[in-house]
């Protein structure tokens, strides 16, 4: 076996496929599909030489036991979610054979699990997925959206939120299974492929979801699902069955071939009996009964494999030439540049505004730190013990900035990890550009709370703290990198582990040490050798040397009060309490640039982070 690249295949004598027509079908077929699951020693095959062939205006269901390797089917021909498989055989389309990157160009995978960002509306999500999946112009994908809410019978529902489970209430469970199609409809696919779309549906829903792929295949289109367990009235939709059990093909044919086929081996469906439950409990391997289960599997397998219709496949497979599989894949994308961060700046500012947890919940935190701020702080005056005050304001400030900005980060990205993960994967969009979007759509939440925050806590100045405008104009820009960095630091964590509960874990890891050895709980000529460079990384430090800095250089004179008990140096003006803190005026841009420096590097890192994570998802 030879292999083939994938750019080899191209449809021929056929049109955009955003303007397929019903009368131009294609001929799926898999030939010799291999699939083994290989981890350490240990090799197991859940695939064994199957082939097949689905035509133009067919249902096609892959129906079998738990286990039996319905998924993995669906999942190798559609030439996706391949991660930790060795996959060998052919895959063709009208007999050319084609590759990974020709089968994500044509078709259309609706996957189990249907990921969305709830706050939106379904409208908002379809105009999204027609803006990075269509090349047309833009009232043209609008106009297409149109068309789909109608035909897929979104219309009603067209201006309700999708829904976040116990935060926003949204559509109903046969709603989202259509939207999901309809994400991918758009298009107008030439095949459709959908992993149990019944799963979690009533019995009339599921129904109403299978009417509605019956109608799509009469179109010309060739529809392949996996189905659990189909009613009898679903059986009564399909119009070709495919039978998996334990890695092989059962049967393949029409419901009428089914009950002859059966018939032919004395083991007919009965009267009054739903077939499709029939057909899966005569394939199923019952507990106790191993033996005689694997006789009787192996009984049917192997008359398939002799029968008329498994010959008539492999005529089909004979005159094509035979290649190795191939999982490689040009990364090509469907719009520019431009037009993806653009699509991705309007989600991703959707998002930001609309979802509590994105807007509500931090801008409550922010009121509440600021109340805290102005309770603990305010009144603070130019003395010798409100110097300790004003270090330690500073400190906080630096504080609740760092924490505020690692868990809104972590919060806008852990969510939207595996839906990110698919659509890339589907060459929706370019990584940096969404890695860009999100960065660009947190700034101005960033910017409100942390200009909020810090003029509250220089509010808690008394009347004799004078402030300057540029003082409190560059205190609010070190407040705004302070933020940055951590920001920067809660997309590191947010790609490093996409579950909230070890996100949260991990930020105390990796950011109690950074506050610990930043110079306020411990003095800097105290950091051992080897945790010095844990210190270098600290912006706590830097943030609040450059807060001070700002600050005490202004201050020329402070009062000394000789009547306090306390038994302390009177520092007379703001060098002195620089130097009582071993703080040089002189390194203030050092610890402006570091800040910078730290901003744009905990960013490239999240990105490297992200790239690797897409990269092993993309074996």
């Amino acid at each position: 076996m030879t292999s083939h690249n994938d750019d080899s295949f191209r449809l021929k004598n056929y049109p955009e496929k955003e303007n397929f027509k019903a009368s131009q079908g294609l001929t799926f077929s898999w030939s010799h599909i291999i699939a083994r699951s290989r981890k350490r020693d240990f090799e197991k095959h859940i695939l064994q030489d199957v082939s097949g062939v689905a035509y133009p205006g067919e249902l096609l269901i892959i129906l079998g036991p738990s286990g039996s390797g319905k998924t993995t089917l669906l999942n190798c021909i559609t030439m996706r979610n391949l991660k930790g498989l060795e996959v060998s055989g052919s895959i063709f389309i009208n007999d050319q054979l084609i590759g990974k990157g020709d089968m994500a160009s044509i078709s259309a995978y609706v996957q189990q699990d249907n990921l969305f960002i709830g706050c939106l509306t379904v409208r908002e999500h379809l105009i999204f997925q027609a803006l990075v999946r269509m090349t047309s112009s833009y009232s043209e994908k609008l106009l297409r959206v149109e068309e789909v809410l109608r035909q897929l019978s979104l219309k009603d529902c067209e201006n309700c939120q999708i829904g976040i489970p116990g935060i926003i209430k949204g559509i109903s469970g046969g709603e989202r299974k259509r939207l999901a199609l309809a994400s991918e409809f758009l298009i107008n696919p030439f095949l459709i492929f959908l992993d149990e779309p019944t799963n979690g549906l009533d019995s009339f829903m599921s129904l109403n979801v299978i009417q509605m792929l019956k109608s799509v295949a009469l179109e010309g289109r060739t529809v392949i699902a996996t189905i659990h367990q189909p009613s009898s009235e679903i059986f009564q939709l399909i119009d070709k069955l495919c039978l998996v059990t334990e890695g092989k093909i059962a049967f393949l044919g029409t419901s009428s071939q089914t009950n002859d086929f059966f018939t032919k081996l004395k083991i007919p469906c009965p009267p009054n009996f739903n077939p499709a439950d029939y057909y899966v409990q005569i394939l199923s391997v019952i507990p106790g009964k191993e033996k005689e289960c694997q006789q009787s599997i192996e009984k049917i397998t192997d008359a398939f494999q002799t029968s008329n219709l498994s010959r008539n496949i492999e005529k089909i497979h004979a005159k094509n030439m035979i290649k190795a599989w191939s999982n490689s894949v040009k990364k090509t994308y469907k719009n520019r540049w431009h037009l993806q961060l653009k699509a991705l700046f309007w989600r991703s500012w959707l998002t930001v505004t609309k979802n509590p947890e994105s807007t509500t919940i931090p801008l409550r935190m922010v009121l509440m730190e600021s109340i805290l701020i102005f309770l603990i702080y305010n009144g603070i005056s130019l003395s010798q013990a409100g110097i300790t005050d004003v270090n330690g304001l500073f400190y906080y400030l630096s504080i609740t900035l760092s924490f505020n900005e690692v868990f809104q980060a972590i919060n806008s990205c852990c969510g939207e990890r595996a839906i990110f993960m698919r659509e890339h994967n589907d060459r929706l969009y370019r990584i940096d550009i969404y890695f860009l979007s999100k960065i660009i759509c947190e700034i101005p939440m960033s910017i409100f709370s942390n200009v909020f925050i810090t003029t509250v806590a220089y509010s808690t100045f008394g009347s004799t703290m004078k402030v300057g405008v540029n003082e409190y104009i560059t205190a609010l820009s070190i407040s705004f990198l302070i933020g940055q960095v951590a920001q920067g630091l809660g997309f590191i964590i947010s790609f490093m582990i996409n579950q909230m509960e070890f996100a949260s874990v991990l930020v105390d890891i990796m950011v109690v040490p950074l506050m610990i050895l930043g110079g306020k709980f411990l003095n800097i000529s105290s950091i051992p050798f080897y945790l010095k460079w844990v210190s270098d990384l600290s912006w706590f430090k830097y943030g609040s040397e450059a807060l001070m800095i700002n600050f005490w250089s202004t201050v020329e004179y402070i009062p000394c009060d000789k009547n306090s008990t306390l038994s302390y140096t009177c520092l007379n003006d703001g060098l002195q309490v620089l130097n009582s803190s071993s703080i040089r005026i002189d390194t203030f841009w050092q610890s402006i640039g570091n800040l910078f420096i730290l901003a744009v590097a905990f960013r490239m890192i999240a990105l490297i982070i992200l790239l690797h994570k897409v990269s092993k998802s993309d074996l």
